[in-house]
């Protein structure tokens, strides 16, 4: 068994070397010649027999396209998502709710809770997983205590936690998944995210903490959501030009689902990125969509009320939607620049 730690566009890759070669999750799609360049170098000519997701968010199946194409691998996906997958709905897949991108693929077989498999000659017991993806799956093998975590747990916490953003219940389930893995007797956990690592008991207190920190207030949940969805963006493009931020924002359901749950007129901005990111952003006109937050289209030059909420400073004065994505944009950039996740060069927001 090889592991192959990616980063945090493209998930973790894990691939058995055995009689019967397979590998469970293919990061995303950009990399997704990476990919499978990694694999074709380890397997040493051998052909891919398997190809199996933890969950089917774009940096865990992004690659399954190229690896089909060049291997016509079996492909198993968690069962929830074989009609999604069928009909290649890429708004059900969360693709497009995300703002990502995933080349087509198929499957072969289902991936359930309680279902057994053959992998590396060890036998993989699949565990639900719900919280960050209500059909996320574990792949844990009890001999050897090894536990392929996808991105319900990381060393440091654990993915977005996403159906809370669309008002499904998702924090109660992150926490029922960790307490399952709490029951197993795992010596070292593989993640989707970050390097292996074997003090399980040490991570999941964090991940408790950090699960209490953010079900305290949805808000907290909401924020770290775009600003997820902002870093993951500067991966994939390597720059944003500071102007085309909040047109970018807009145009991703699940910052407007997000910002249901903001309170935009409480964001801790600098105001010189705001007045920045508005004045570069001033060439925009009202042909250019700006959804409100209830999901209805609003140009540059209508207003828009900001949080749903009396207590919301934006509904007590005329803002226009255009103005509460500068906001957020601002906001998201200054956030990432406080953490040296970003840089601004020129006028360009830039990874770092």
């Amino acid at each position: 068994m090889l592991v192959f730690e990616r980063g945090w566009l493209s998930s973790n890759n894990v691939l058995f070397t055995g009689d019967d070669p397979a590998l469970v999750d293919s990061g995303y799609v950009t990399h997704a010649p990476q990919t499978l360049a990694l694999v074709r170098h380890a397997l040493a000519g051998r052909p891919l027999a398997r190809l199996l997701n933890t969950h089917l968010h774009s940096d865990h199946c992004g690659g399954n396209g190229a690896l089909q194409a060049a291997y016509g691998c079996h492909t198993a996906i968690p069962a929830g998502e074989a009609a999604k997958v069928a009909a290649w709905d890429e708004e059900a897949l969360s693709f497009r709710a995300t703002g990502q991108q995933c080349a087509r693929f198929t499957y072969d077989a289902l991936l359930a809770p309680g279902q057994m498999l053959d992998l590396g000659g060890m036998a993989w017991e699949v565990l639900a997983a719900p919280g960050h993806d209500p059909h996320a799956v574990l792949l844990f093998c009890a001999r050897e205590g090894i536990l392929i975590a996808g991105d319900a747990l990381w060393e440091n916490g654990f993915g977005v936690i996403f159906p809370e953003l669309d008002g499904e219940p998702g924090f109660s389930e992150a926490r029922v998944t960790l307490d399952l893995i709490g029951t197993l007797d795992a010596r070292v956990v593989i993640p989707g995210h970050g390097r292996m690592f074997a003090d399980v008991a040490g991570a999941l207190g964090r991940a408790y903490a950090r699960l209490d920190y953010l079900s305290a207030d949805p808000k907290r949940n909401a924020e770290n959501a775009v600003k997820v969805l902002v870093k993951f963006l500067l991966l994939e493009r390597q720059r944003i030009a500071l102007a085309g931020l909040p047109a970018l924002l807009a145009a991703i359901p699940v910052v407007r689902s997000a910002m249901r749950q903001m309170d935009i007129a409480g964001l801790a901005i600098d105001p010189a990125l705001i007045e920045r990111v508005g004045s570069e952003a001033a060439h925009l006109t009202s042909r250019h969509v700006f959804p409100d937050q209830f999901g209805a289209g609003m140009t540059f030059d209508q207003t828009c009320k900001v949080g749903g909420s009396p207590a919301h400073a934006f509904n007590a004065q005329s803002h226009t939607a255009a103005d509460a994505y500068i906001d957020l944009a601002a906001w998201a950039a200054s956030s990432l620049l406080r953490a040296n996740a970003a840089r601004i060069n020129g006028h360009d927001l830039v990874d770092a």
